[in-house]
Formats: C-alpha cells, sequence, structure tokens
C-alpha cells in the first residue's frame, strides 16, 4: 500500500498504452506515481483532490508505455564499433576476440557508461548484460558493469558469463580469453552471492550465461545449469544464433543444438537465450513444451548475416519472446526503439508476410515479453498500480510524427521519438532527451578516449 506522504508525480493529457494482460489504452489517459511505484492508471485526467503532488507533466501530443526491456546486451562492446563491418559471426568474433583480450575495468567502466546511458537515451528502462570477457589482470569488469548501471538508472539483470573453451582445446576464442571451468564457475557463484536481489522491484539481477557452445565445455554448460538452479537465478546464453552452430554442436556432441542444451539442462522456463535464428518446428516445440525464452535481436541478425528468426511462429506457439539490441560491435546503433520497427520489417519480409506481426505485437515484445524473459514477469514491464514506476513519455507531435493518427504505430514505424521523461522506479532517469544521472558530453569523451587506448594495444590504431 502506498505511504499517505508519498511524493506523486502526475502525468496526464497523453495516450497510454498500459501494456497490460488486455492491451488496456487510453486516449487521452493518465498515470499517477506515488514515491517508487504505479498509484494509478486511467481515463481521462487523473483523479482530483490528489495530495502531496510534487509535479504535473502535461503530456498533450505524447505517448506513455512501460520502459523498454532490452532482453541481451554486451556492453563492453561500445569499444570496438564499427569494427569486422563485413564479416560473418565466426570472423568477426575472430576479428574482436584478440582485441577483447585487451580489456580492462576502466574500459568496461566506460565502454558499460556509454552504452547504457544510450539504451535509457532510448527509452530503455531494464536491460540485460551479458559480460564473459575476464582477461587476466583486468580487475572488476563486472563490477564496473554495475556501477555505470547505478550511475545511470538503470534496472539491470547483469549475466556474468563465461567461455573455458579456448582455441587450444578446439574452440573459438584464444585461450587468453577463457578461464577454466573451476574458475568460470567460483567466479559465477561470487557475482550471485555479491550482487543478486531477489526482492521485488530490485534493481539488479545476476544470471548465470556461458558463452555460446563454441566457446564452452559441456563441463561448464552443467556445471552453469546447476549453480544457478542451486542459487535460484535464471540461465542464459547465445543458441541458434547461426548454421554454424549446428555444424559445430554435430561434430562435437554428435547431435544438434536443441537436443544438446536440453541434455545439459540449459531449456526450461528459467532459460533464455539470445537469437533463435535456426530454430525449426521440433526445435520451436521444445521451447514452448519447456517455456524457454528468446531474445530476439533483428539489427544484429542481419548485421552478421545470421538469418531471420522464426519470430511469428514462435509466438504462436506460446514461446516468451523479447527484444534485444546486442552487442553495439553487431548493433552500431546501440538503440532498442530500432529494435521495435526491425522486428517488425524483418519479420514480413517475404511474400504474403503483411501481417507476420503487429506494431503492438512487438510493444509487447519490447515492454510486457522482456520482462516475462528476465523472469521479471508481474513486476515490471506493463503500467498498473502497485508495480515499480518503469515507464517512459515519448514525443510523439513533432515533425516525424505528427501525421501518424495511431501513437503506437508512430512509435514504432515511425523515426526514434524523443524521450520526454523517463522514471525508473519512479525516478528521473531522462529528462527532454538529456541523462539525469551522468553527463553525456563526459561519458563521450571518455568512452572515446578509452576505445583509442584499446586500440593501441591490440594494435589496431588506424
Amino acid at each position: 500500500m502506498t505511504a499517505p506522504s508519498a511524493a506523486r508525480t502526475v502525468i496526464e493529457n497523453c495516450a497510454v498504452a498500459t501494456v497490460d494482460a488486455d492491451d488496456t489504452e487510453h486516449a487521452p489517459g493518465h498515470v499517477v506515481v506515488a514515491g517508487e511505484t504505479i498509484e494509478s492508471v486511467g481515463a481521462g485526467p487523473a483523479p482530483v483532490g490528489l495530495r502531496n503532488v510534487v509535479r504535473r507533466v502535461d503530456g498533450t501530443g505524447h505517448l506513455l508505455t512501460p520502459g523498454l526491456v532490452n532482453a541481451h546486451h554486451h556492453v563492453h562492446q561500445w569499444l570496438t564499433r564499427g569494427m569486422a563491418r563485413d564479416d560473418d559471426l565466426i570472423g568477426w568474433l575472430s576479428a574482436l576476440y584478440p582485441v577483447w583480450t585487451h580489456l580492462d575495468e576502466d574500459m568496461v567502466r566506460a565502454a558499460a557508461r556509454a552504452s547504457l546511458t544510450a539504451l535509457a537515451l532510448g527509452g530503455v528502462t531494464c536491460a540485460a548484460d551479458h559480460h564473459y570477457m575476464f582477461p587476466r589482470g583486468s580487475g572488476d569488469p563486472l563490477g564496473a558493469v554495475v556501477g555505470a548501471a547505478r550511475e545511470v538508472g538503470l534496472r539491470l539483470t547483469v549475466a556474468r558469463g563465461s567461455m573455458d573453451l579456448g582455441e587450444s582445446g578446439g574452440g573459438l576464442p584464444p585461450d587468453a580469453a577463457v578461464e577454466s571451468t573451476d574458475e568460470a564457475l567460483a567466479g559465477t557463484e561470487r557475482a550471485i552471492d555479491a550482487y543478486h536481489d531477489p526482492s521485488f522491484g530490485s534493481m539488479l539481477h545476476v544470471a548465470v550465461a556461458p558463452s555460446a557452445p563454441f566457446a564452452v565445455t559441456d563441463d561448464l554448460m552443467r556445471g552453469a545449469a546447476e549453480t544457478a538452479r542451486r542459487k535460484g537465478v535464471r540461465l542464459h546464453t547465445h543458441g541458434l544464433e547461426t548454421a554454424d552452430e549446428e555444424r559445430i554442436c554435430r561434430e562435437r556432441f554428435g547431435t544438434g543444438p536443441v537436443e544438446y542444451f536440453e541434455s545439459t539442462g540449459w531449456l526450461g522456463e528459467d532459460v533464455w537465450m539470445a537469437h533463435g535464428v535456426h530454430l525449426d518446428g521440433p526445435g520451436i516445440d521444445a521451447f514452448a513444451r519447456t517455456g524457454t525464452g528468446v531474445a530476439h535481436c533483428p539489427s544484429s541478425n542481419a548485421r552478421l548475416g545470421a538469418g531471420r528468426a522464426p519470430v511469428p511462429a514462435l509466438l504462436a506457439a506460446g514461446v516468451p519472446v523479447g527484444l534485444g539490441v546486442d552487442g553495439a560491435a553487431s548493433n552500431e546503433a546501440g538503440d532498442l526503439r530500432a529494435e521495435l520497427r526491425n522486428a517488425l520489417l524483418v519479420a514480413r519480409l517475404g511474400p504474403r508476410r503483411a501481417k507476420a506481426l503487429t506494431v503492438r505485437q512487438v510493444l509487447r515484445m519490447g515492454t510486457r515479453d522482456g520482462a516475462r524473459v528476465l523472469g521479471r514477469a508481474g513486476e515490471i514491464g506493463s503500467l498498473e498500480p502497485g508495480r515499480p514506476a518503469d515507464l517512459v513519455l515519448w514525443r510523439l507531435d513533432g515533425l516525424g510524427h505528427s501525421t501518424i493518427a495511431d501513437p503506437v504505430a508512430a512509435l514504432v514505424l515511425g523515426p526514434p521519438a524523443p524521450v520526454a521523461l523517463s522514471l525508473v522506479g519512479g525516478r528521473v532517469v531522462v529528462e527532454d532527451g538529456r541523462p539525469v544521472g551522468v553527463d553525456e558530453e563526459t561519458v563521450a569523451r571518455e568512452a572515446r578516449e578509452q576505445a583509442r587506448r584499446l586500440a593501441r594495444l591490440a594494435g589496431r590504431e588506424h
């Protein structure tokens, strides 16, 4: 129950897309935030007689939605944007793994501040970052990501990644990029103990996240699944991103990727995988049967030529599907707003596919379904009383949007909409297109300096 003395923020006179179970919309409508929580949502103006209203926002010409949920990212890659521009996944990783072996805590902090700020400016209020690079002597890069999220003000799932299969063992990463199996599992457990907060409205979750079948051993996959379930946290990895993964799994394990994941304990309601591009009928059935989620990353999939994920079929089967920006080195825009539009357009490619996805389906994928994928269903991802006040007020009265009558269509199909106001747990994160917790120019300068430093160390200076 809301405390009587809680400071209230009233946002009214705007279109409201609640993305609740009934996809309720109001035009116009209002939301009242009391402290950290949504107190009321409804049609028309806010109730009269509200006490302790510290701010009223006139949302005329705006759309209010839940904050966007980015279900898959790699913030450290912000420092290597624009590299390996014309490679597929294997070639791209082969080019970038040696660069990332020079990452240290200061570089990751600068990259995380920049990448997370960019996400916030694009309407993201909750992000999942998959960090799997722990070079020896690099300090505490995971702690740097956590600290950056606190500065920017975003809710975070930090997926403690790991790799234990280097080139000398037949894996793809250079040996300098991997840990031993025991080191990886111990580091993962330490991260859970240090950071995971399972409480309602928590700002920080930890997930267990071996990188991908071509970079980890069977022992690490099984051990990671056991660790996650013993500690009560979620599991995350890359899955079925490219056709090469099928070949690699057949060669190493004598089975396909879906069968491999199931045999190692990596299908279930507590699992979500990035990409899922090459899921076929039986694979989709397996994901649906087990409740395994997918983070769909359309721009990254296109950038690396990975293919088109079968998102309409996944949704029809009941598979949880959220949206992910993916690493900034395979999606230089670093902006989840673009993924709403691109998810729709990619799904419609081909004859007689004009109805493959709708604008409201992709908004749901970017909010409510993303929250479900991260294990936060019933908590974030929709505008409902009693939930944490994670919301975004989008400006739609400018040149790029003002002639699109449907505000959800304007958000999804129009150019990137400016963020007039973004709240995370009732706290202002972005206002009038500017971040509140960090200085954008300083963040850009520090990221640029660290990117140049990384390039020098890796011998990639131009």
